[in-house]
Parts: C-alpha cells; structure tokens; sequence
C-alpha cells in the first residue's frame, strides 16, 4: 500500500485541522497545499489562524500569496493548487490539501470548469461594498432582474453566494448553471481520498470561542491596525473577513470592544455551519469524530483510517 496522491483533510474552523494535517503530513512525508480562501492573503495571519512558520513541519503551498484587496477566486485558486500538487507528483511526493474553503476543496480535487473571465474578476469587491451601503436585498433584485433562475436558488440573506452569482453572471455563466454541475462529482486526480473532521457540538462552538479569545489576546487588533494603515480598509470590511470586519469599527471608535468579540464568535459559529453542510453533501468524505482526542492521537486515527481506505505510509 502507498499514499494517496491527494490526501484532503477537511471540516469546519477549529476542528484542529491544521495541526492534525501537519503531523499527518509529516508522517507521509507529505506538503500541505492550503485550501483557505483567507489565507491565500498576506499579513492576515492572526485572524486567519495560520500555521505560525516556527510550527510547520513541513512546507506548505497556497499561503500568503497575494495582498489583501487584490481579486482571487476558486478558479485562480483551482491553478495555482494544481501547479503545486502536480509539482510535488513529479517529485513522487503526496500533497495533504487542508482547508474548510469548500468551494475551494472541490476546484482543487474535482473535474470543475470555470467561465472565461472568472480567473480576473474585479467586480467582486464593488459587489461587496454595495452589499453594505444598499444592503443584500438590493442586490437580489438585481440578481432577480438579470438571472431569475439563479436567483431561485440563491437565499436573499446570504449575500456572498448573491456577490458570487452576480460575479458569474459578469463573467458570462450562472450560478445555476454551474449548480447544475455539482451533483456530478468526479476526482481530477485518480488517487484522491477526503477525510472530514468532525467534533461534538458543544466542544466546537467552545474550541471557536477559545480560539477568538486568543486571536485577541495575541494581537488580532494590532494586526487589523497594520492593515488599515497599509489601505486594506475594503477588503477587511469584506463580507468574507469575519475577525476583521467587526473589528474595524472598534479601532475607528464605533464600536463597543466586547461586542465585536461576541460578534466575531457568533459569525464564526455560523460559518462552522455553513463549512459542515457543505462537506457533509459529499458523499466520498469518511469522516472522522475527533471528540475527546488529543492531536497526536487524532493523527493517528487519521492514519488508521487512511489504511482503512486502502492506502498507508
């Protein structure tokens, strides 16, 4: 038996994904290619909860690739992935693609095609600063007028998945056109197995809230600072930047501290959500209840599962 060519460890924030895919990684003699659509940004380390350089034990791909405010997407994300996961097979090295992204997972891993254009979209944040002065329900109506069949399908309160179909319709497709496709699931590479995390509810929710206090503790506002002061004031108060957006009212004086924190954890929780639904839709995920482990033995429970599955170190 061998390792997979792809190995993907996935599952909501603060499952402990980061940690269990380094020493899983380590183990294979795998590099991680990170599948975090936040932390594809320079200098949004803290907020973001990025593995520091001291703590990895081996090299990781797909971090700090460009300044926040500059456009990125699932289709420049399915390239530069690919690049650095065919690299290391030529090396005859796995790669372990960790990340709760799920859109990313599935541009990475799956036989998905993007519209002509969507690799340098630069409408999205104009769609997100308008969602904040005119409110997500605006934008539906336009979504509405000019994609009655996406609309359809899209929650008028879910404002990124709006930005998103507006974004496609630009780039001349749909949001249900492309949703159409999703229920056909099939690996671009052969050698490919997803391991999802999972945690008992409580346990999570407290992880999240633990994790946020830390955030905090270890300089989140001094990094939100820095960001603003480098003029990255749009792309924080993104709808995607949860762990900044609160926080760039508190540092211009409209916003009371301990109520941003709590707001910070209540989006964070919802988001564990939203990250759960998703993967839980995939019916090639073997998942893996993490409750009660510690980091090394979860990585050894990933381990035997991945032995389970046909493959091993």
């Amino acid at each position: 038996m061998r390792s997979p060519d792809v190995l993907a460890i996935v599952g909501p924030t603060a499952v402990g994904k980061s940690g269990i895919a380094d020493g899983v990684a380590r183990t294979l003699g795998a590099e991680i290619v990170s599948a975090d659509s936040m932390q594809v940004y320079r200098g949004m380390d803290v907020g973001t909860a990025k593995t520091p350089p001291a703590q990895r034990s081996v090299p990781y791909h797909c971090i700090d690739l460009l300044d926040p405010g500059t456009p990125y997407s699932a289709a420049l994300f399915q390239a530069d992935a690919r690049t650095a996961i065919d690299a290391l097979r030529v090396r005859g090295v796995p790669s372990v693609l960790v990340g709760g992204t799920g859109l990313y997972v599935r541009a990475a891993l799956d036989t998905m095609e993007f519209p002509s254009g969507e690799t340098t979209s630069s409408i999205r944040f104009e769609l997100e600063r308008r969602a904040t002065v005119e409110g997500p329900r605006a934008l539906h109506d336009e979504l509405t007028r000019l994609d009655p069949a996406s609309a359809a399908l899209v929650h008028p309160n879910n404002t990124r998945r709006v930005i998103r179909a507006l974004e496609m319709l630009a780039a001349g497709t749909s949001y249900a056109k492309q949703a159409s496709g999703f229920s056909r699931r099939t690996f671009h590479y052969a050698e490919t197995t997803l391991i999802g995390l999972t945690l008992e509810r409580g346990e999570l929710y407290h992880r999240i809230d633990e994790r946020v206090d830390t955030m905090v503790d270890t300089g989140l506002l001094d990094e939100v600072q820095r960001l603003l002061e480098r003029g990255f004031a749009d792309a924080l108060t993104s709808t995607q930047a949860i762990g900044y957006k609160e926080l760039v009212p508190v540092l211009r004086g409209q916003a009371d501290p301990s109520a941003a924190i709590d707001e910070i954890k209540r989006s964070t929780r919802r988001y564990a959500k939203r990250q759960l639904a998703w993967f839980r839709a995939d019916p090639r995920v073997s998942w893996l209840d993490v409750t009660g482990l510690s980091t090394p033995e979860a990585i050894d429970s990933v381990l035997d599962l991945l032995e389970s599955t046909g493959h091993s170190a």
